[in-house]
């Protein structure tokens, strides 16, 4: 992959796949689809609840948080009041749960944040946080499943446990024959370049901790 591609700023490395309106890049989706028949015939719906993010997306989603518009989480799940944070507390609560724009790995097409539809309903609200994957959850049955089957398709849990930067994320996987490269591909000053052009709220302050979150947030990884 290339510096835009890398960042999200083009999406000439990633296809749709029309039949569970997602999108991921090509050896990702193979392998996904692959997977999803065995979890098929083990009982679960494997659904791709999110694959690849452009950079606005993620952007989108960062705004939102810095702005309040969306709620923010402690490590453990619970929620937080966006008022009472410092703007440097702020930025490192929403990188506890989302991805810095142009550092995402969902834009590489590689990482897909999974679910089984085989235990919602149209009604349940999927809120991606610890307790439907753990017991008692809702997903908990396929969460252990995927442990089991995981690495036999080419997948990995990149924040499978909480390591002072991303929070645990059990539905977030990712498919390492390709994500592995992009990950020694990504360089520090493509996110700078990718973060100054845009309208980003709080970039100043974000380019100035870009390093640390270099490090602590994106190359901080469950290997």
């Amino acid at each position: 992959m290339n510096a835009q591609e890398l960042t999200g700023r083009v999406r000439s490395h990633v296809l749709d796949n029309n039949a569970l309106q997602f999108t991921a890049e090509k050896e990702t989706a193979e392998a996904f689809f692959a997977m999803r028949a065995a979890a098929s015939a083990a009982g679960f719906d494997l659904i791709p609840y999110s694959a690849f993010r452009d950079f606005n997306s993620q952007a989108r989603i960062w705004n939102l948080k810095y702005s309040g518009q969306r709620q923010l989480y402690d490590p453990d799940g619970q929620p937080l009041n966006r008022d009472a944070l410092e703007s440097s507390e702020l930025i490192h609560c929403i990188l506890n749960w989302s991805a810095l724009p142009g550092g995402s790995r969902h834009h590489w097409g590689t990482d897909i944040d999974v679910i089984d539809g085989s235990v919602t309903d149209k009604g349940y609200q999927v809120k991606l946080l610890p307790d439907e994957y753990n017991q008692d959850g809702v997903f908990h049955e396929m969460n252990c499943w995927l442990n089991e089957n995981l690495d036999q398709y080419g997948f990995f849990r990149p924040y499978a446990e909480y390591q002072g930067g991303v929070c645990a994320e059990p539905w977030h996987i990712s498919y390492m024959p390709v994500s592995g490269q992009a990950l020694v591909d990504l360089k520090l000053e493509m996110i700078r370049d990718a973060i100054q052009e845009s309208s980003l709220l709080g970039k100043e302050l974000v380019l100035e901790r870009l390093p640390t979150i270099f490090e602590k947030y994106i190359l901080n990884i469950s290997k």
